[in-house]
């Protein structure tokens, strides 16, 4: 069985890309788990580049497979911002909650119809042969009025999903899987793994 190191120490990442790739003959491991420890650099500015980053690093210390997703949220009343430093938005150390507090009192007055946004993820595949490879997908919705939901991480509970009058953090995993940035980026790359020779 082919092995895949997932570049992440986040928890929900790996169990959320491990039930995706459930179905395909490959093991999927964490950087932990395959033994590397590295301090990988993301300085590229878009989230193709930091993802393609870090998978070229975690599969050249591992000599297996490598994914890494890049993904944030995009405010397009905040002229994309927080983006590609959506973790690192008002410092590493700083709570989702108040950083999704913060974005709201950021768009005080500002009208539905201004409040799109979106999640965008980039997945990218390294394999040891060289050959590499990104999928990027999105999932639209707006920035809500207030923090609500339990479920999910992040961002999730200021991420309205007008189809379904709720936010991301409210919505069930298996819904959120079926139509996030993540699970559709990932998706993608599970379909391209079964027709790829590896």
């Amino acid at each position: 069985m082919n092995k895949l190191v997932f570049a992440t120490g986040n928890m929900n990442k790996l169990r959320e890309i491990k039930e995706i790739l459930s179905g395909l003959d490959i093991e999927v491991i964490s950087m932990k788990e395959a033994g590397i420890d590295v301090d990988i650099v993301e300085d590229g500015d878009t989230f193709e580049a930091n993802a393609l980053i870090k998978a070229r690093a975690v599969c050249k210390a591992s000599g297996h497979m490598a994914v890494a997703d890049d993904s944030g949220l995009v405010v397009d009343a905040l002229g994309g911002e927080p983006g590609i430093y959506s973790a690192r938005y008002m410092g590493e150390d700083t709570s989702y909650d108040i950083k999704n507090q913060a974005i709201i009192d950021r768009l005080n007055g500002v009208p539905d119809e201004e409040r799109s946004a979106r999640f965008v993820c980039a997945a990218a595949l390294v394999l040891p042969d060289g050959r590499e490879y990104v999928f990027v997908e999105a999932m639209e919705g707006r920035i809500g009025y207030e923090i609500a939901g339990q479920n999910g991480f992040g961002y999730d509970p200021i991420f309205y999903l007008p189809e379904y009058g709720k936010t991301s953090a409210e919505i069930s995993p298996d819904e959120k899987n079926a139509i996030s940035h993540r699970g559709k980026a990932m998706r993608k790359m599970a379909d391209f793994l079964r027709g790829l020779n590896i």
